[in-house]
């Protein structure tokens, strides 16, 4: 009975000295849609191929070849294959390991060791074979949270990756519109060219009849020169552009060479523009960081697991003998079962210090998700409020734009009749022009709008957990 008493004793006081967790930590809130001002309404779908919208197959052939063959995409599917394998070795650790070994030796022993004779000073051929089974059982769910972590951290990559694939078609749509607006510049930049050598040769023709001086004269130069080098500039960006859409499709330099996407043409459907709380399903970013916070999660229960006791069960059986011939006998049966518990008693705050690291973590986890939902709403509201925006300005430019080409025509007419100077039919040249190219930068915003809404929107991809 006093043996018992002082078994208690000792198992008590000996719990008493296991380190614990702590204090319980005051962890980060993630945040809601509500505290955002989404509403409850569900926003219209956006189509998977969505640049397809557009109606230009030319982009479509890049936007597709993009996904296809871009080396970044290729590196987030392959580092999602490693992960995928990882996960596979975290659960083989949940399952009894059996292993076996079969071992033959030759060995001359020392007269002067362990051995006796007639083992000792002669050579003996030694053999043996074994099975052993090995098992860690997940009493505290250790093992569980580690594949948990691990599936979550495999789900943030694949949505890493969408959100990857998202932006590229973005990027791709972004790089053909500007190169569009840059064809267009260009048609306005040759119309520039035309007029001035058209002009030109008006006041030669003006000059000879004594109705302008050289001073004309050498502004129409002047102005035909800079039109040129207006051109040059623009053929540069337009290299540029083609060069950066082969970068991104992952193409041999020149494969876009003949590129040449009329702006005008580039097609606009009319969305409905409500933002509502299901954005934070659509957005690839958003639900990424939000299975980082889920495998945060689980890391701090697999950091708690480490203060229970953790069991080891072991066995094995076999043969083993000195002497090959004897190896198979029956008095060369071994075998042993080897339970093991450990249990952290003093560790120097190392277990304490361990989890405060991994609720740190999930602090920085939820802290990113937040960030990342705040910029996503942002970014959203931003592209709804510059595509109303845009569709007004478009409406107000077509006006100012009209009301120029008619100035111009008149002054055209007028100078060519000789009824006014050259500066003032310049003036109305250079205003009608202005307008045109407001008018296209216009346009290209509006397209370049839509992308920007088209990937605020989620591109097209959706949460399917």
């Amino acid at each position: 009975m006093k043996l018992q008493r002082v078994s208690v004793l000792v198992l008590v006081m000996f719990l008493a000295c296991c380190a614990t967790p702590g204090p319980d930590h005051a962890q980060l809130t993630q945040r809601k849609p509500d505290s955002l001002g989404l509403s409850d309404t569900r926003m219209e779908l956006v189509p998977a191929q969505w640049w397809q919208s557009f109606e230009d197959a030319e982009l479509d052939k890049v936007v597709t070849t993009a996904l296809a063959d871009q080396p970044s995409l290729e590196v987030a599917r392959a580092r999602i294959a490693r992960m995928l394998a990882m996960v596979d070795v975290s659960r083989s650790t949940s399952f009894p390991q059996v292993s076996t070994g079969v071992a033959a030796t030759r060995q001359r022993y020392t007269a002067n060791g362990l051995y006796p004779a007639p083992i000792a000073g002669n050579t003996y051929n030694s053999g043996a074979a074994q099975i052993g089974v090995a098992w860690v059982p997940d009493l505290f769910g250790q093992q569980t949270a580690e594949i948990a972590s691990t599936l979550n951290q495999v789900q943030a990559a694949q949505a890493d990756a969408q959100a990857a694939a998202v932006s590229l078609a973005a990027q791709v749509c972004r790089g053909y519109i500007t190169l569009a607006r840059l064809m267009a510049q260009r048609d306005v930049v040759q119309d520039v060219l035309e007029h001035h050598q058209h002009y030109l040769e008006l006041t030669l023709s003006r000059v000879k009849a004594g109705l302008d001086t050289q001073i004309e004269q050498h502004q129409a130069e002047t102005l035909l020169s800079q039109a040129r080098s207006q051109a040059e500039g623009v053929d540069e960006q337009i290299s540029l552009v083609r060069h950066q859409l082969t970068a991104l499709a992952g193409q041999r330099i020149d494969a876009y060479d003949h590129l040449s996407p009329n702006l005008s043409q580039l097609k606009l459907e009319a969305m409905p523009l409500t933002l509502g709380a299901d954005l934070l399903g659509r957005r690839a970013d958003v639900v990424a960081a939000r299975w980082r916070v889920e495998a945060a999660m689980q890391d701090v229960k697999v950091a708690r697991t480490q203060f229970y006791p953790n069991i080891n069960l072991s066995a094995f059986v076999g043969v083993s003998a000195i002497g090959a011939s004897r190896v198979f006998e029956g008095s060369s049966r071994e075998s042993a079962i080897n339970p093991a518990i450990r249990l952290p008693l003093f560790d120097g705050g190392r277990l304490r210090a361990q989890l405060k690291g991994r609720q740190g973590e999930l602090d920085i986890a939820i802290g990113s998700y937040n960030s990342v939902l705040l910029e996503a709403v942002k970014e959203a509201s931003d592209a709804i409020s510059s595509t109303q925006s845009l569709q007004r300005q478009q409406q107000e430019e077509s006006k100012a734009l009209a009301s120029a080409r008619a100035a111009y025509d008149i002054h055209a007419a007028r100078y060519s009749a000789g009824l006014i100077n050259q500066q003032v039919v310049l003036s109305a040249q250079n205003q009608w022009l202005a307008e045109r190219r407001t008018a296209i930068d216009l346009r290209a915003r509006e397209l370049d709008g839509r992308v920007a809404l088209m990937k605020s929107l989620g591109g097209g991809w959706r949460d399917v957990r």
